[in-house]
């Protein structure tokens, strides 16, 4: 655990910043990479473990889920196999992810959370309710569908969630709400959370809360300094190859390189170590000596990459950062602009560099629309790019080394050699075997794509998208839509086919994985859709 935001507060309770948690919910949250509470939870948790009704107007991305996640495993009890709290999304996709977040923070303790939501077959739904969970989140519509068939029993909750409110107004579910609301106790505790406060959400508030304590979160000034700011996407698995590739192209005095946990710098120092780097890892679970060691190497050029956690990097005052280094995306914008302030201090020249896989496409958009900052996209360098700036370093240091000239024994051997090979040769193969080692390094130029065979041009994946001519779907419409959300230019959006209830499209392969990523649950001229590779015929 980290030492500069826990400690331990009793026998069986550890504190969380300066709330105090079980010992078995706080280690399930510090294994997710939570360091200490972000500005939302700080402010709601304690208001909420009381039992108070509560209402948070926050964006995506304040960590709003484990502000609600964490005193629900905190106050159930998982040897009761009833359910006991209910969270009501306005989209499939924010129940899977949100029953994903509360399953993990109370794996330690036993609590099930589970899903429900339309598209999935209700029996499998209808099983996993019988066998027993403690929390159920799902889609308005779904919940009706389970009240009425009476496979879901809401008389034992005591926690009522209304998660993105107001988007669930924007999808017309204030009615279905308040009908779900009626089927819960009377005594329960309701929480509501909503980037903005419409009056239909004001009303839902004062009929079905008791005295609830209001907590915002603002944003609309959360600015980042004048640095150059770039990301590169790859696959998670390839990450610690795609941050060398960086690293070796770019021209790097000193940088601090971010991971979301512990686990992940010790990891990562140990990578970057086996490939030749000199790094050192800084995180909450080393002694002030250590600490200061690390530092004492970092400033002293000893080590060229610090890998930290951000916690664990709090309060760092290093001058000639040259680079921030996103290993891992950061949870919400605010850990953006604090990491990437280290760098380019005193008017000196500093870059921000991302990494991210196209699944984290959205919460890298989320990161610049709050932040109002470009984040250029970059391709990741080749080997032969790399290969190229090798050769091009090498060559000015063997000219500065012409320039001063004492070359003592070395004249003797190329002497020796000259009798028998062309010098050009000679000083041909020493640059070689310098700049490529004894075995060059060969790039593999057959991967197969991951998406399989979809039936697509070379270079290209096809896409299925479940909206066709009956909804009034034109080319023009996927081209516009497409090319906006995953930020490509729209000729190269390749072969469009429109049907009667479904489409296909042609993308370049290397940002398909960012057109899935944006595009899955999003929406084209007002309907929601759902995309996936399409399957060869």
């Amino acid at each position: 655990m980290e030492n500069q935001t826990t400690k331990e507060a009793g026998t069986d309770r550890t504190l969380f910043g300066q709330i105090e948690l079980s010992k078995k919910v706080a280690q399930a949250i510090f294994d997710m990479g939570f360091e200490e509470p972000s500005p939302i939870q700080a402010k709601a948790i304690p208001a909420i473990l009381e039992g108070k009704d509560m209402i948070g107007q926050a964006q995506t991305g304040t960590g709003k889920t484990a502000t609600f996640g964490i005193p629900m495993a905190e106050r159930l009890d998982p040897k009761d196999g009833r359910v006991q709290a209910l969270v009501l999304c306005p989209t499939r996709e924010l129940a899977i992810q949100v029953a994903q977040e509360i399953a993990k923070i109370g794996r330690l303790i036993d609590v099930k959370a589970l899903p429900v939501y339309g598209g999935q077959s209700i029996d499998r739904q209808i099983r996993a309710l019988r066998y027993g969970v403690q929390v159920v989140i799902g889609t308005p519509g779904r919940i009706l569908d389970h009240l009425s068939r009476k496979t879901l029993r809401l008389n034992n909750v005591r926690m009522v969630v209304l998660d993105e409110a107001d988007e669930m107004l924007d999808m017309g579910f204030i009615e279905d709400i308040e009908s779900i609301i009626k089927e819960t106790p009377e005594e329960r505790q309701t929480l509501l959370f909503s980037a903005t406060m419409p009056a239909p959400i004001q009303k839902l508030a004062r009929q079905y809360m008791k005295n609830p304590e209001f907590v915002t979160i603002s944003r609309d000034k959360l600015t980042v300094p004048l640095i150059e700011q770039v990301y590169y996407e790859c696959k998670e698995s390839q990450k610690a190859d795609a941050l060398c590739r960086v690293l070796d192209m770019e021209e790097i005095g000193a940088a601090i390189v971010f991971c979301r946990t512990k686990r992940g710098v010790d990891e990562l120092v140990a990578s970057l170590e086996s490939r030749g780097y000199f790094a050192e890892g800084l995180h909450g679970d080393l002694t002030q000596t250590q600490r200061d060691r690390v530092m004492k190497k970092f400033r002293e050029g000893k080590a060229e990459l610090l890998v930290a956690t951000d916690v664990a990097a709090r309060g760092l005052d290093v001058e000639n950062v040259t680079h921030v280094i996103n290993y891992d995306v950061p949870q919400d914008p605010e850990s953006y602009v604090h990491r990437i302030g280290r760098t380019g201090r005193a008017g000196r020249k500093g870059i921000a560099v991302t990494l991210i896989n196209y699944r984290e496409y959205r919460q890298l958009k989320l990161i610049e629309r709050v932040t109002k900052a470009r984040i250029q996209r970059r391709e990741l360098p080749s080997m032969a790019d790399i290969m190229e700036r090798q050769k091009e370093a090498h060559k000015q240091r063997v000219l500065q080394l012409l320039q001063a000239g004492h070359f003592g024994d070395y004249k003797s051997i190329i002497s020796e050699m000259a009798d028998e090979y062309d010098p050009m040769e000679i000083a041909a193969a020493a640059l070689k075997l310098l700049v490529e080692g004894p075995e060059a390094e060969k790039e593999a130029e057959d991967e197969v794509s991951e998406f399989g065979n979809t039936g697509a041009e070379p270079g290209m994946v096809r896409l299925f998208m479940n909206i066709g001519r009956a909804q009034g779907i034109r080319p023009q419409d996927i081209v516009r839509t497409v090319a906006e959300e995953a930020g490509i230019p729209g000729n190269v959006i390749g072969v469009i086919n429109i049907y009667d209830k479904f489409t296909f499209v042609e993308v370049p392969e290397d940002v398909a994985g960012r057109v899935l990523g944006v595009m899955h649950q999003n929406m084209i001229k007002g309907r929601k859709i759902s995309v996936e590779p399409a399957k060869a015929r």
